[in-house]
């Protein structure tokens, strides 16, 4: 594995000559100044300050053991790339990142080793006699393994991360399908599946439908996703339509705040009821439902549609071709007048029912005379006859009066 050397660190073929029998002398004494520098190491990093047997003690003593070697290897032969030594370290960064923990702690054991192990060894070729210019040799080779094994750690930490990051995205996404697919859920296979993805799981969701997109690359799509995924939504803008789960949707500010802002894009978009987190595929059923409305201009085409305002709605709209047949039946009256007069008798017969009965209502919520509304009431009578006064004609005739005022709003 090549680790770039870090920049203000000089290549090799400009470092000045150290004596060769300086690197045998370091040798013998690596097991010593190992011990001193684990102990050091130990004394002055805490997360390192464990019980002195383990896996982790035995970690860190091959780290400080591998460490010191290249830096008597560099001594003996400056053209040594370390490249065996550099994976170790690379090794130790993957397993701080696998392991939860952060870096800075493997960075500070390195500072400190790498000071410490400096002054030790300084003061062998201090008593060695060697010139200025090879102590100052011996300063620059070190300072280079410690950034040579700094850079092998970090960037195995960043790969575990990248590693880490699009697992947990991929059991995020199975954790979305399994609450999302049709059928029942249960709540154990919902709370097992959350804590391998680390998604603590809420009381209560919401899922939003989002109308499609244009084609975007895949760094733009996580780019907008991040937000979302940072505040615990569950985010799949694969699929169709494009959805999201958000948790506790009734918090402060969860549907107004930036990263939902940002998630949208200007989209048109649906956010179906709040229910219990194992019956969210409802939640995505009406969503999608609205969403589909919305297209069709039944409801409000562009902004955010919420479910819950629009219930009766999503209920009329929920089983179309009985809805046709209610209509057919209940307005078949209707059918023997123009389509101008149906249209102002349909408005005034809904307006009507919604009133109570209520003439002087009726006028004002019509923007008409109250003599204008008995005209057309006396024509409705004609058509329709006694059926204007049965409770379930009248509830019958809402439902399809309803739907017809939706279609003529949507033309």
């Amino acid at each position: 594995m090549a680790v770039p050397t870090p920049h203000g660190v000089p290549d090799r073929p400009d470092t000045p000559p150290v004596p060769p029998e300086l690197a045998e002398l370091l040798r013998s004494q690596l097991a010593v100044v190992a011990d001193q520098v684990e102990e050091e190491v130990r004394r002055q990093v805490p997360e390192y300050a464990r019980p002195a047997d383990g896996a982790y003690r035995r970690n860190l003593r091959s780290g400080v053991v591998q460490a010191l070697t290249l830096f008597v290897d560099h001594i003996a032969d400056p053209r040594d790339d370390g490249s065996a030594i550099a994976a170790t370290y690379y090794e130790l960064g993957r397993g701080e990142a696998v392991a939860g923990r952060s870096l800075d702690a493997l960075q500070s054991a390195l500072r400190v080793g790498g000071l410490h192990a400096w002054r030790l060894m300084g003061r062998t070729a201090e008593r060695l006699g060697l010139d200025s210019t090879a102590v100052a040799a011996l300063g620059e080779l070190a300072f280079r393994t410690v950034h040579e094994v700094a850079q092998a750690a970090a960037a195995g930490y960043a790969e575990a991360q990248l590693r880490s990051s699009d697992e947990l995205e991929r059991r995020r996404r199975r954790l979305l399908d399994l609450l999302l697919e049709d059928g029942p859920v249960a709540l154990e296979a919902v709370q097992d599946l959350a804590h391998s993805a680390r998604w603590p799981v809420p009381r209560t969701v919401a899922v939003v439908a989002l109308a499609a997109a244009p084609d975007r690359r895949e760094e733009d799509r996580r780019e907008e996703d991040r937000p979302l995924a940072a505040a615990g939504a569950l985010v799949d803008m694969e699929s169709r339509p494009p959805s999201m789960l958000v948790p506790d949707p009734d918090g402060s500010g969860r549907f107004g705040g930036r990263a939902f802002t940002l998630a949208l894009r200007g989209r048109p978009a649906a956010i179906g009821p709040t229910v219990a987190v194992t019956e969210a595929a409802q939640s995505l059923r009406f969503a999608t439902r609205a969403l589909g409305l919305m297209g069709r201009g039944i409801l409000p085409r562009q902004g955010v549609v919420r479910c819950s305002d629009h219930l009766s709605t999503l209920l009329l709209y929920g089983d179309e071709p009985l809805l046709e047949r209610l209509q057919a039946r209940v307005l078949a009256p209707l059918d023997t007048v123009s389509v101008g007069q149906r249209e102002r008798l349909t408005e005034t017969l809904l307006a009507w029912l919604l009133s109570g009965s209520n003439v002087p209502d009726v006028a004002v919520r019509l923007h008409i005379h109250p003599q204008t509304v008995r005209y057309r009431l006396r024509q409705l009578e004609k058509l329709f006859g006694d059926a204007l006064h049965d409770p379930e004609t009248r509830l019958d005739l809402i439902l399809a009066l309803r739907a017809e005022a939706l279609h003529t709003r949507r033309n």
